[in-house]
Parts: C-alpha cells; structure tokens; sequence
C-alpha cells in the first residue's frame, strides 16, 4: 500500500516539475505520452531568468552553485520564478539588473511564494507549531515585549527602545528562531532588523513561515531537512536541549555511528526503515513512515504539551493530542513492539504527572502570596517568581523532554534532581514570607539561575 502511495505521490510531484518547466523557454523538447494526457518537458530559462543568473554567477556565486546542485536548478526553476514579485506588491523593489525595466523582485520569499508550487506541504506548516504559533511570542506576548525591549534591551538602565541595540537580543536571538514582523522603509526593503528571521516569520505580503529555516536556501535539499542537525539551530540549549537529548539516546548515538552510511535522497513518503536504522527528528514528527504519509505539521504526532507551565493534552490550535498519542505509536512499532512502546508511552505520563503535580503547589503557593501582597511587581528582583520561571522554563522542560525522547541524564540530573532543589527554596521563601509577613530586601538568587 505504501509503495503504491508513493509511486503515485512520485509522478505527482514529476507532473508539477513538468507543470513549471513548460512556462519556459525551451532549448529541447520532450513528449512523454500517458494514455489520454500529454505532458510536456520544457529545459532550459527564458531569457529573462537566465539574465539572472548570469549576473547572479558573478556577484554571489556561492548562491548560483547551491542552486544548480538542488531540485530546483535540475528542475530549472530559477531566481526569476521565486523572487520576481508584481509592482504592487508590498515587497517589490528593483535591483541593479532590473532598474528601468518592469520587473520587480524581492530579497525576501515567504510561504505564500513556496505555496504556488508546494499547496499541500504549505498548508499543512500553517496549522503547525512552526508557523503563527511559533511568531506569538515575540509579537504578541506581553511579558516577552518586557524581557526582550526593557529587561535585555536594557531600557532599564536607560537604553531607548528606538535605539538599535535595544533589539540586539530581538533580532539576533529571539526572532532568529521564533520569527517577527518584517518592517519595510521607502523603498520597500527590510529595516530595523526585521529580516531575515526563523521559522515563524510574517511577511508584508500577508504569507506566515520561513520554509528555508529548514530547507536552507539555496539548495533546499530534503537530506538536510532530514538530518538532526537542521532541528539543532533553535531546538538546543538549557531551555530546550532537544538535539543534546537526542544526541545522548540510543537513537543519537546509532545517528552519530552509521548515519553517514544512510540514504537520505529518498523522495518523499518513500524515505523508510532500512534507508536508516534509527530514527531523527524528521522521521518521528514529519516524515512518511509505514501507513503514515509525510506532514509539515510538526503538532500532528504529539499528545502532549511539555513547553508551557502545565502540561495538558494537546487541543485547539496546539493540535489534537489523543489523536496525536495514536499517531505518534504508529511511528514507533515501525521498529518496536508494542510491550516497548506502551512502556515509553506510560512513562511519559508518569513524568507529566509528577511535574505537574510540584508544578500545582507552587501555583497554590504564589496565589496566597499574591492575595497577601507578598510578591514584587518585578519578578526578575523577587526570587520565588525567578525560581517559578526556571523550574518551568529550564529544569521542567528539560526533565519532561528528556523522558519524551530517552534521554535519561536530562530527566535526572538536569531535570527532576533540580526540580526538587528548587521546589525546596521557593517552599522556603514561601514560609519565611508568611511568618514575616515581609518580602526579603535582597534577593538570594544571585546567578543566571539553575542552568
């Protein structure tokens, strides 16, 4: 069944690189007859396009020769087809090649360009975490504005917000991963530090994603997308070590010793078991894997939440978690059983209920307080919300990721044996508060937090 599938999904995507090939010029013809139907093969650019690449070849090179090693290029779709925009476009500028025709182009290529050719991938990353969801924080959430602009922006020791390097965090941290708001001058081209950005990114045309955080321009290769290493720009570090975990689970460790023997040029929905012996990133969320076709929707395969301060099952917008849990045990009996697999499944809950359940107390605890007027309105100078956010935002995560994906040193020492000890020195604060019926001037947290 599977193999049928992908021998159609194969000659569908045959059909669309014929489909964009026959608007171009052709420097040789070919007819390829099936029954009723007459698709028609068209090489080379029009001269329009080839003009872009000529100049192109000369001014950044590195950029021509990525994409003459990718699909695009053997499929000759070129600069012109994804970077030449109409007039009206919000976008659109001229650059030195194209100033006095009626040709606009922009630097800047969002999803609703990938989307011409790539219907249903695009679709599927809109209702992603990778898309609005993943921009929300730095757009549209409050207290990020706060840590961004005023906390690490330094507008609280006097930095103005206008100035440029109170968005050195925003624009080179932050929305390097999550993505922004693209801002444009007079001249239609990028400013403030808005472009380029991650993989949430907002365009002034209206489109959502930046599908070359990924695929990275200007190859777009599916092997790179595939391997480990593509995740590891954003999904890494004491908040969310994803590739560090996975790099310590057996998984990682059999990536680190054979990958380099795995095909990883398979067309999609046919890339399965045996063209690799363990499992990354690609395969478990997104790729096709034995009745499972691919999806750019990395939600589709989870149950639970494991980001935010309580996790809960996936629901809404974040996906649908019970249908998430089936499809993601669908992933691995491809190469365990189902006693293996239950078991990694129930010990996920169990991890999920004992962090929540410390997760709940503190939230009792912080609620009393609040009522007695007994926190500061600066949580970033009040130890117990500065320990309330570590053990959600770093040590949590860390501990309820590293179950999720086998990483035991993370669900430990990382995790659950700091959890404990912080739990511990907000209970104290939490006491010593309610006996005083004061909050301490000085706070005892003195560092960057539990790392």
């Amino acid at each position: 069944m599977k193999t049928r599938r992908s021998w159609i999904v194969g000659l569908a995507i045959v059909g669309v690189m014929f489909c964009l090939s026959s608007v171009q010029a052709s420097t040789g013809d070919t007819y390829l007859d099936l029954g009723q139907k007459k698709l028609e093969v068209k090489h080379g650019l029009t001269k329009e396009a080839a003009a872009c690449v000529e100049c192109h070849a000369k001014k950044t090179p590195g950029i021509v020769e990525s994409w003459k090693l990718g699909k695009m290029g053997h499929a000759s779709v070129s600069c012109y087809d994804c970077h030449v925009v109409d007039k009206a476009n919000p976008m659109a500028s001229q650059c030195e090649g194209t100033k006095g025709t009626k040709t606009y182009i922009s630097p800047m290529v969002s999803s609703k360009t990938c989307e011409r050719c790539h219907p249903t991938e695009v679709e599927q990353f809109s209702k992603s975490g990778h898309a609005y969801l993943a921009g929300k924080p730095v757009l549209e959430n409050k207290a990020m504005d706060g840590l961004m602009y005023h906390n690490e922006g330094g507008e609280f020791i006097g930095v103005d917000r206008s100035e440029g390097r109170n968005r050195a965090s925003r624009e080179a941290g932050c929305a390097m991963c999550h993505g922004g708001q693209v801002e444009l001058g007079p001249d239609n081209k990028p400013i403030n530090g808005t472009w380029p950005g991650g993989v949430g990114h907002r365009y002034p045309d209206g489109g959502i994603g930046n599908c070359t955080v990924c695929h990275t321009r200007h190859q777009f290769s599916v092997a790179e997308a595939r391997k480990p290493e593509a995740c590891a720009s954003c999904h890494l570090g004491p908040d969310h070590p994803n590739i560090e975990i996975y790099l310590e689970s057996k998984h990682g460790q059999i990536y680190e010793a054979h990958g380099e023997e795995w095909e990883w040029d398979s067309a999609p929905d046919t890339w399965e078991p045996g063209d690799y012996t363990a499992p990354t990133c690609a395969t478990c969320h997104m790729s096709g894997i034995g009745e499972l076709s691919v999806t750019h929707n990395v939600n589709e395969r989870l149950k639970w939440d494991l980001v935010h301060k309580r996790s809960v099952v996936r629901s809404g917008e974040r996906g649908d978690g019970e249908k998430g849990e089936q499809l993601m045990k669908k992933v691995c009996m491809n190469c365990h059983g189902e006693t293996h697999v239950d078991g990694q499944r129930q010990m996920l809950q169990n991890t999920v209920d004992l962090y929540n359940t410390y997760w709940d107390k503190i939230v009792e605890m912080k609620k009393v307080l609040a009522d007695k007027k007994l926190l500061k309105a600066d949580q970033w100078k009040d130890p117990f919300q500065e320990l309330e956010y570590y053990f959600w935002h770093h040590a949590g995560r860390r501990a309820r990721h590293g179950t999720a994906m086998n990483g035991p040193d993370y669900t430990h020492w990382h995790g659950f044996f700091q959890l404990f000890q912080i739990y511990k020195d907000i209970e104290d604060i939490y006491n010593m508060r309610l006996e005083t019926g004061k909050i301490e001037e000085l706070s005892p947290v003195m560092s960057t937090g539990p790392l």
